[in-house]
Order: structure tokens, then C-alpha cells, then sequence
């Protein structure tokens, strides 16, 4: 996949490295809102070989409060600046917003990953008119009310139906096939239940033919399964990348960029020995 001026091969899986530039994510919210800080922990993550970095200005954690385009600029188009400047690596985006979008493209990113799956005012026809690589990911609800009871028939065949719906809307709008990325959106409007059936149901999604990206880093899943806070979540975290790999997963979203990049390389060596 061709990121600008840049190439990604996924025909092996990738780290995508979480930066957050926000007070209130749910795992590192307030931890990187200098961009001094905040550089710096783009610059490890690169060292531990992550493959994108993807900054967020707007938490999307359930009951996070709103941002305005405003504020979210004011934390993100700093960042990308300082990174593109820098570091040879793909930038993310991740947010919903179409202006946002645009100036974070403008400022150096290479990509757009919208929790919302391009469902927003002007986000299918913006990333149309830039031509760059997109992922698009399954959220039932919105961020504030998600995991208000969550309700599926089927959430495998659910997700699967939205998010072939979403990649023909982005045909529609002039978005090349080869530039779209799937998510299941693991733990956006899911119940644990919920969460471990997309996990099992991976293979079903990566048999649509296109790279699935999957987030599950540090997630509440995790907690609830073993009873673990935030900071302890590392081991069940690694748990699921592992599944995901096997699955077929070709880019994984996490905090803990070396740990995760050691089980992924482990587990893609012994199913391709």
C-alpha cells in the first residue's frame, strides 16, 4: 500500500504505534501533551520498530466528552509537523472530522483512521479528493454512549455486513479499493462477549480480501477477563495479538510497541516456517 511518498508491504503485519495528545484517553490520556514530550515518545516507538505512528486529538473511549475542531487541530497539527519533519515513518490521523482531516494531511500525515468509517459530514469526499490510504472501522453508537447495552444478532456478520457497506461507499465516492483498511472496532459499543466473538470470527473478516487492522491494546476486555487495571494489561494485550496474526491480521494498533512487535514477528515466523 502506498502511503504519499512512502510504501507499506502487507504481506507481513505491522505495529501501528498509539500517540495521544489528549487528557483523557483511557490508558495514556495526559501523558503526552507536550509535544516535546509527546515527540519523544514517537522517536521510541520508532526505535522499537513501529511502522505507523497514529495521533489522536479526541478521546473515543466510552463517555469521553467531545472536542471541538478547534482544540483538536491546536493538539495534533503540532505533532505531525515536529514528526514528519523528523522521523521516516507513515503518520496517522485518527479522527472523524473532515477539517481536521484535511490539515493534518496538509501538516505531513500520510493516512486517515476514522473510528467512525467515514460517517461523518464531508469525511468519504475528502479523503476521495486526497487519494491516501484510509481505515475505516465498525463503531455501534458513538463514543459517548457505545457501551449503553450493545445489542447484536450476530456481531461477526454484523460488523462484516457494515464494514462491506462502508468499503463500497468509499468506492462510490472515488476511494480506490487498494487504498481501504477494515477494522472490527474491538471494544467500540462490544461487550466482552461481543469482543472475544470478533476475536474467533477474525478469519471471517480478513476473508473479505482486504488488510485488517486490529486495536486491542490495554482494552477493558482485557481487564475484565483477568481482573487487571490499565497497567497490567500487557500480557493479556499480546494474548490476542498473537490470535490476531494468526488470524491474518496485517496491522495491529498498540501502546507497547517492542512487545508487541516480538509476539507478532514470533508468531508470523512459525506460520510461515
Amino acid at each position: 500500500m502506498r502511503f504519499k511518498n512512502r510504501q507499506l508491504d502487507l504481506s507481513v503485519p505491522h505495529v501501528m504505534g498509539i500517540l495521544n495528545v489528549t487528557p483523557d484517553s483511557f490508558s495514556d490520556g495526559g501523558r503526552f501533551m507536550e509535544v516535546d514530550t509527546a515527540f519523544s515518545q514517537a522517536c521510541q516507538m520508532v526505535d522499537e520498530g513501529a511502522a505507523i505512528i497514529d495521533i489522536g486529538g479526541e478521546s473515543t473511549r466510552p463517555g469521553a466528552a467531545a472536542v471541538d475542531v478547534q482544540m483538536e487541530l491546536d493538539r495534533v497539527v503540532p505533532m505531525i509537523e515536529r514528526i514528519s519533519n523528523v522521523l521516516d515513518v507513515i503518520i496517522s490521523i485518527d479522527t472523524c472530522k473532515a477539517v481536521v482531516m484535511q490539515h493534518a494531511l496538509k501538516a505531513g500525515a500520510h493516512m486517515i483512521n476514522d473510528v467512525t468509517g467515514l460517517r461523518g459530514e464531508g469525511a468519504l469526499a475528502m479523503v476521495a479528493k486526497q487519494q491516501v490510504p484510509v481505515c475505516v472501522m465498525h463503531m455501534k453508537g458513538e463514543p459517548r454512549t457505545m457501551q449503553a447495552a450493545p445489542h447484536y444478532e450476530n456481531v461477526v456478520e454484523d460488523v462484516k455486513d457494515f464494514l462491506v457497506g462502508r468499503k463500497q461507499a468509499c468506492l462510490d465516492a472515488g476511494i480506490r479499493e487498494d487504498q481501504i483498511i477494515l477494522d472490527p472496532g474491538f471494544g467500540f459499543g462490544k461487550t466482552v462477549q461481543h469482543n472475544l466473538e470478533i476475536i474467533k470470527g477474525l478469519p471471517i473478516l480478513v476473508g473479505l480480501n482486504m488488510p485488517v487492522l486490529l486495536g486491542v491494546s490495554r482494552k477493558s476486555t482485557i481487564g475484565a477477563i483477568l481482573d487487571r487495571p490499565v497497567e497490567e494489561r500487557l500480557a493479556g494485550s499480546l494474548a490476542l495479538v498473537a490470535s490476531a496474526v494468526n488470524s491474518g491480521v496485517k496491522i495491529i494498533r498498540a501502546h507497547d510497541v517492542q512487545a508487541t512487535l516480538d509476539v507478532m514477528n514470533i508468531t508470523f515466523a512459525i506460520n510461515n516456517s
